[in-house]
């Protein structure tokens, strides 16, 4: 049985690591068999737990990447290639070893033992604790957009270098790739195929955390829909530090105010979500002990560790797809169609879908967007590559 996957992101600063390490611990606490991983290279979840990884509690197992041993057990052959290839172009070993370090490997690696944690039948549940919002969107994006252009490039590149691999050494003077080298790069893209599928899976789901600050706010909105549109599920709003009411201090009134009128508007905006208010502690929660009764608070009487009640956000039938996007706005959406592709545009970000055979030999009769979900019809008759 797959385990329980909790994704926690947020704009930097609100206490996702927090509220992440609160909810592994009070997991722990109920007796699921329970990791912790960060895909953050800040590393901080082991400053909250106040331990070094390692199992930290009877159920519970903290793991930091190590991004150079698992870059070598993961792509090895392709790093040996491109050093090997560096150094025939010159390069001393070391200068070879830095370029061949990929920008962005730690968050990859991370995603790629977060599969191989899932497919072990270990966990009963498995925290993660995202980057903030910009790097998770990013990180998250990454499987599907490599499949689209590996999937693409991979059959032309074994062609091209069957033909011109005899020709490599003797014109360029440098080695081509061989087998073992074309073979690392479809393992890897495979993997990453595992990845999405774990993240869009029915026991996957994304928790945003946030404080109740208007420009915290927006940006949590935007997440959301970025976050549908690629294909991912938020079940849960954490809105953190909120000032209890009360006392006469005009300060910190104003702060009760202006937070509840945040409150407010973050119910209305994430609704149907449940949003699940933290309140501003008296001293910051380190420490098994305590993050266990911030997670019990956090919660209530809810179930954190069921399998997520929302719908995914893209569903497909015989003469519709639909795309859920919640808070999108008309004038930051855009919809084109190619071939047998659906490029879908929602502010800065874009998504490929591939549309499935019984779809992408239909041609778009009408597309609207209405109260957060984008539809899409089609009607019999050949697609259509003009952008509708």
């Amino acid at each position: 049985m797959s385990p329980r996957v909790l994704l926690f992101t947020g704009k930097g600063g609100v206490g996702k690591t927090t509220a992440a390490a609160a909810t592994a611990t009070l997991a722990a606490r109920r007796g699921l068999k329970t990791l912790i991983v960060s895909t953050d290279t800040a590393h901080s979840l082991a400053d909250a737990l106040a331990v070094e990884p390692g199992e930290i509690a009877p159920g519970l197992h903290l793991q930091q990447v190590d991004t150079q041993k698992a870059l070598e057990r993961h792509w090895g052959e392709l790093q040996d290639y491109a050093r090997g290839l560096l150094a025939e172009l010159g390069l001393d070993e070391v200068t070879s070893e830095e370029i061949t370090v990929v920008p962005g490997a730690e968050e990859i690696i991370a995603l790629m033992e977060l599969r191989e944690h899932a497919q072990a039948g270990t966990w009963d549940v498995i925290v993660v604790d995202c980057a903030p919002t910009a790097e998770t969107l990013r990180l998250l994006a990454l499987p599907e957009a490599l499949d689209w252009h590996v999937s693409k490039l991979m059959p032309i590149g074994r062609k091209i270098m069957k033909v011109v691999s005899p020709f490599v050494r003797g014109v360029a003077g440098v080695t081509a790739p061989g087998e073992e080298v074309m073979g690392a790069g479809e393992r890897f893209h495979r993997a990453l195929l595992e990845v999405r599928e774990l993240l869009t899976g029915d026991n996957t789901s994304v928790r945003l955390v946030l404080t109740p600050e208007a420009v915290v706010l927006a940006e949590a909105r935007r997440t959301l829909t970025s976050l549908n549109l690629y294909g991912y599920r938020v079940d849960t709003v954490i809105a953190n530090r909120v000032f209890p009411a009360g006392g006469a201090d005009e300060w910190r009134a104003q702060w009760v105010s202006a937070q509840s009128r945040l409150l407010a508007e973050a119910e209305e905006s994430f609704a149907p979500l449940p949003v699940h208010v933290v309140p501003y502690l008296a001293a910051e929660p380190v420490g098994k002990d305590a993050l266990a009764e911030l997670g019990a608070a956090i919660y209530g009487d809810s179930d954190p560790f069921a399998a997520p009640a929302v719908e995914p956000p893209l569903r497909l039938s015989a003469d519709e797809l639909t795309l859920a996007l919640p808070g999108a706005d008309r004038a930051d959406v855009d919809l084109a169609r190619k071939g047998d592709e659906l490029i879908v545009t929602a502010g800065p970000y874009r998504r490929i879908l591939a549309l499935p055979v019984a779809l992408a030999r239909r041609k778009i009769s009408g597309a609207a967007l209405r109260d957060g979900v984008l539809r899409v019809r089609f009607t019999a008759g050949g697609p259509d590559d003009r952008e509708q």
